[in-house]
């Protein structure tokens, strides 16, 4: 836990330049493991009681996730290419500079959140239908979606503020805002999706007002402590540069999960001519892989601030050896959960919809394959973390579009053509073994390149 003193600028940055990165990283990632943890609980807490609802109810939850990755998309990519800049500016001393940035993209992402939001709710049945939901599964769906769209501004600015505490090694004050929400969302779940009926409704209406808390909260985190750059209108003095390096180093975040959302829809759109229950599997599948996923991630988040910083300060070889460290906790934790969760992935998948043995069947097959191949991830999120923190825009778009983009749509095209079902079950991990492998070629050149400026 991060204390006053160790909260004090200098202080944290000779902490930053300075202290062994086995016990910086860890210190750094614990705090965004559990907004990671939180968030990926809460995202299946949606799941978990809509599918009591029905399996078409199950399904909409799905369907709507691809909407809220694409608002996610534009918010990381803000949030991640400034928090670089911010990390890396601070790392040099230039933090009037570094003010700049943080109002910049606060400012920018609020206002791209308002037209979304405008969007959103004008063309909605045509935007659900898009996403790749079936006839049965459109009305859930609208009615989920309605409240995200409303809170498209407030959930935008939250993941940009995460991010932008998270590059100052303020990673303790971003996890107090995403946390309350998240909790926040689970109490309301229940309450208002049975106690008030209001059915997939309800779950729209308990993450749309979650977010907005989480919103105030890390607004407040932000400009009531001396610690933070503060988010104020007379730093939003934007320059086509600044949105350039915003533009350039944020790309890989929009790439990713831009392309994960496209991947999402096509995945959707095949999984509905299995019927419901295949849309409703594949989404439980989809959740309970990413609260895997997020241990690792929420770990990577602690490591990134500690790469762009020492990267500005020109320390290479702490760069690399705090990128290996993330790599070997990273791929051991990740063999640890998977195996528990092959042992228990019937049972994980009954959890959710219990009455259906279709979607149990489906689910279950999908989740061992993935599970597989999930190792892997370990070393593909470090590659993706590293290069975009220290610059390389372009290689790092690459890597991390790789996994759900260049290589999983043209497997969804290829392999349920020939295997049906069984296709779409194995197309992500195989899309996992090939971004493994064009990621290790790239990260390899990239650390012979840092060594040869070292």
């Amino acid at each position: 836990m991060q204390t006053a003193n160790e909260n004090d600028k200098p202080s944290r940055n000779a902490q930053m330049l300075n202290e062994p990165v086995e016990r910086i990283i860890p210190k750094l990632a614990v705090p965004t493991i559990a907004s990671m943890l939180i968030t990926s609980i809460y995202n299946m807490a949606d799941t978990f009681f809509v599918s009591q609802l029905g399996t078409s109810a199950s399904g909409a939850v799905g369907i709507i996730y691809s909407a809220m990755s694409l608002i996610q998309a534009f918010a990381f990519m803000i949030g991640m290419g400034a928090g670089n800049q911010l990390s890396q500016l601070l790392g040099r001393g230039q933090e009037e500079e570094a003010r700049k940035y943080a109002s910049v993209a606060w400012f920018t992402g609020f206002g791209l959140g308002c037209v979304v939001a405008v969007l959103g709710l004008t063309l909605m049945e045509p935007i659900v239908m898009l996403l790749g939901s079936t006839e049965t599964i459109a009305p859930y769906a609208a009615d989920y979606a309605r409240y995200i769209f409303l809170a498209a501004p407030f959930m935008m600015c939250s993941l940009i503020m995460n991010n932008l505490l998270r590059f100052q090694g303020l990673s303790l004050y971003s996890m107090v805002g995403i946390t309350i929400g998240g909790v926040l969302n689970m109490i309301l779940d229940p309450i208002l999706i049975f106690g008030l009926d209001m059915g997939t409704m309800g779950a729209g209406v308990a993450t749309g007002f979650s977010q907005f808390v989480s919103f105030c909260i890390l607004l407040f985190m932000c400009n009531s402590h001396k610690d933070a750059i503060r988010i104020t209108p007379r730093n939003y003095r934007p320059t086509l540069r600044m949105y350039g390096r915003i533009l350039y180093t944020g790309a890989p975040s929009l790439a990713r999960q831009g392309i994960a959302s496209v991947s999402s829809v096509m995945l959707n759109t095949i999984a509905g001519d299995y019927g419901d229950a295949a849309v409703a599997a594949m989404t439980i599948v989809s959740r309970f892989t990413m609260f895997i996923n997020s241990v690792v991630i929420g770990f990577g988040q602690g490591f990134q601030p500690v790469c762009a910083f020492n990267f500005g300060a020109k320390q290479y070889d702490r760069v690399k050896r705090a990128f290996w460290f993330c790599v070997k906790v990273a791929t051991v934790t990740l063999l640890t959960l998977c195996v528990i969760a092959l042992l228990f992935s019937g049972h994980i998948i009954a959890l959710f919809r219990r009455d259906d043995a279709q979607v149990i069947e489906i689910g279950t097959l999908a989740l061992r394959a993935q599970l597989v191949t999930m190792p892997l991830w370990g070393y593909y999120i470090m590659c993706n973390m590293f290069s975009q923190s220290i610059g390389y825009g372009f290689r790092a778009s690459i890597i991390s579009c790789a996994r759900q983009g260049l290589f999983l749509i043209p497997v969804l095209a290829i392999l349920p053509r020939f295997l049906g079902l069984l296709g779409l079950q194995l197309a992500q991990p195989v899309a996992d073994v090939l971004a493994f492998g064009l990621a290790m070629v790239l990260t390899t050149r990239i650390l012979r390149e840092l060594g040869s400026k070292q």
